[in-house]
Order: C-alpha cells, then structure tokens, then sequence
C-alpha cells in the first residue's frame, strides 16, 4: 500500500480535533467526588492561603532585636496551632509549633533545635535573621488570584489546594458519555468456558479502564454479532445516548466488518485508514450526528489508538487545553533492521543498560500482544521510514503521560 493511501498521525489529529462536540453540562459536586473531573469554571482565591503568618517549624518566635550575644530571653507565652496568640511581650519569646500564627511584635523563629532551654528561658546558639522559619500570610495564595483556570482536571493535588481555599463543593463538567461496541461473534465474555474458534472479549474491559481513568461515564457496553442489519440498530441506539461511541473491530476490508460499512451507507465517514502500526485500520465518522472512533480489534493496537488518538480527542470534548505531549529522547537497546512507511509504536519501557538509560522493547510487537503493554511502561516512536540500530535516539512517551 502506497503512503498516499493513509494518513499521517498529525493530519488525522487535526481533523478530528476540529470536529470534537464541547460539553457544556456541568454539575457541583462535593470536593471528594470531584477527583479527575474537570473543572468548568475558574476558581479565585476567596482570602489568602495561608491566612496569618504561621511558623513552618517547632520552636520559638522572638524579636531579632531583643538577641544579644550569649543571652537569656525568658518564655513569656505558649502557642499551640489552631489558637490566637497574644502579642509578644517586649524582650521575650514565645514557644510556638509548627502552623501556628506569629503572634504580634515577633519576626523570626528559631527551630528548637538550635536553643538551649533552662528554668530561665532560653538561649539562642545561632545566628537569627528577621522573616525566618515564618510562612507569610498569602504565601500560597493571595485572595483574587486565579488559583486554577476552567478546563483544569482536578488531581488529588487540586483537590487539596481548593480544600486550601475553604471550598467544600466545586463545578465540573459532565461525564462524557461514551458507548463501548466491541464486534465479533468469535467474542465470549470472560468467566465463560471458550467453545471453538471463540476468544475472551479483551478490549471491553480494557477501554472500561481507560475510560473511567478519562473521567467518562460509560452508558453502553455490547458485543456486536458480525450482522449488518444488528449492527446499524446497535449504533444507532448507541448515538441516541452517547456523546461518543467507540467500536473495536469492523473497520478494516473483511466482508464482516459491518462497522465501516454502516458508516458509509448510513451515517458519515471521514477518516479511515492511519500511517501508524499497530492502528491503520481507524475509523472516524457519525452515526445521527454522534462522533464515532473505530479502532482496530487487535488488543494491544486498542490501547495505542486509545493514547495517541482517543485520548487527544476525549481531552478536546472537556474543554481541557491541548497539550502535546513532550517525552523523552533515550537511546534504543534494540534494533529494527525493516524500515516502515507507517510510524511505529512499540511496546517499551526504559532502563539502565551497562550505567546508561536505554530504551528495550518487547520481543514481539504483535498487534495481538496485550502482555507486551503490561511488561512495557510506554511507546518508543520509530519514525517513517527508517531503520533503527542499536543507540539511535527514539522518542519515548510513557503511558503515564499519554493516558493522565
């Protein structure tokens, strides 16, 4: 097949990208529900973070003046976190924990650690500069700043910043609804004994994982017979409840695969057939308006097309910024002696080989191969065209980031 026929990763992103529906619903939860959804409107800061100066240590909060060399400064007061301190008598210090607020006249604290303690007070053994050990009020955050920007997804550290901020309820975005068609009759769900011919439906539950990592609702999951007529009624019923349906299987140019025909004949067909490996049999379409992605029915090319495609897409109907992602640049451990036309993809992870970082793939990148995602942490990108030997620089994307 000639390169002419397929299309490159970046114009297939393009396409589909410009052509993603925006959610425009959106829901306040309260804060621990709110985890990966995505924030759908600005959040500025109510007061400052933190509200008083407080110290960021046990010890004691003084006046630098009030030292002179070999001193005794009496304690005048306790400052247990969590209590509103009384301002410091003049030429005295205040014992103090950490998070609790300076009291008035003090401007330094000095770490328990590096006094000395008597019935009398205390005295300092080091030097003492104004503003140290304190956390000044607003530190953190000052109140009207924009503390994070709609179309933010919400990480466990969002979540303790808007806690930060005193917010108990937050907006987000509605789930994305998204139906799961998987094809084949050959499919049998797992926990059933495999009859001839038959294998165990893979891909459901894999892009159940993905998609609840997505912060997607899932409102459909079926398996399709390899029939025309149950395959048109299935996606149509699907694109009556979804924002999104994903099929695997059906794409490619075998007389049972009724999911591109149905796409043609009934719906809209906008995209077929990538210059990457594993995935050139995606399809990208509508069913009654509502986007449908195709991916191939091979495992492992499901779980590419899902990061490298699905995701970029999915991100774009939240409303989150587009971000490409960066990668890494590491020598490969391993060689591809038979150039492609088609980008690659391999199942990798990275390592240190003889005190280098180096990159290995897994022996056998079969699209079919799911365990070569488990013993992989990512996808090293072999470029178009090219050979690879031992210690060319590859690009390197880790699931982590392709998948957060």
């Amino acid at each position: 097949m000639a390169s002419s026929d397929l299309t490159p990763l970046e114009d297939a992103l393009t396409h589909l990208l410009s052509r993603a529906p925006s959610l425009t619903g959106t829901e306040t939860v309260a804060l621990p529900e709110a985890l990966d959804r995505i924030l759908a409107q600005d959040q500025l800061v109510p007061a400052d973070v933190p509200p008083a100066d407080n110290s960021s240590v046990d010890g004691y909060a003084l006046r630098q003046g009030d030292l002179a060399q070999g001193q005794t400064i009496p304690v005048s007061a306790r400052i247990p976190a969590g209590t509103a301190p009384t301002p410091l008598a003049e030429g005295s210090a205040a014992r103090i924990f950490t998070g609790s607020e300076i009291p008035a006249g003090a401007d330094a604290v000095v770490m328990q650690e590096q006094v000395e303690v008597s019935d009398a007070g205390i005295r300092v053994g080091t030097e003492v500069t104004p503003g140290q050990n304190i956390r000044r009020r607003g530190q953190d955050l000052k109140q009207g700043d924009l503390a994070l920007p709609a179309g933010t997804r919400l990480r466990p550290q969002e979540l303790g910043l808007l806690a930060s901020m005193g917010v108990a309820r937050v907006p987000v975005k509605n789930r994305l609804k998204v139906a799961i068609l998987t094809t084949g009759d050959e499919l049998v769900e797992p926990g059933a004994p495999l009859g001839p011919g038959q294998i165990y439906n893979t891909n459901r539950f894999t892009l159940l994982g993905l998609l609840q990592h997505a912060a997607c609702e899932v409102v459909l999951c079926e398996s399709l017979a390899d029939d025309r007529a149950a395959t048109e009624a299935s996606l149509q019923r699907a694109a009556r409840q979804a924002d999104l349906i994903i099929t695997t299987g059906g794409v490619s140019v075998g007389e049972e695969d009724h999911v591109r025909a149905t796409l043609e004949a009934s719906g809209k067909l906008s995209l077929w057939r990538l210059a990457i490996k594993p995935g050139k049999p995606l399809a990208f379409g509508q069913i009654e308006g509502t986007p449908l992605l195709g991916l191939p029915g091979n495992p492992a090319a499901v779980l590419v097309t899902f990061a490298m495609i699905v995701m970029p897409f999915i991100r774009q109907c939240q409303g989150q910024p587009r971000i490409h992602p960066v990668g890494e640049r590491l020598p490969a451990g391993f060689e591809v002696p038979s150039p492609s036309i088609r980008r690659g993809f391999f199942r990798a992870r990275k390592g240190l080989e003889a005190g280098e970082l180096r990159l290995s793939a897994y022996p056998n990148q079969s699209s079919g191969m799911l365990s070569s995602a488990c013993w992989a942490d990512g996808l090293a990108v072999i470029p178009e065209n090219a050979e690879v030997r031992v210690g060319d620089v590859l690009t390197y994307y880790s699931f982590t980031e392709l998948l957060a």
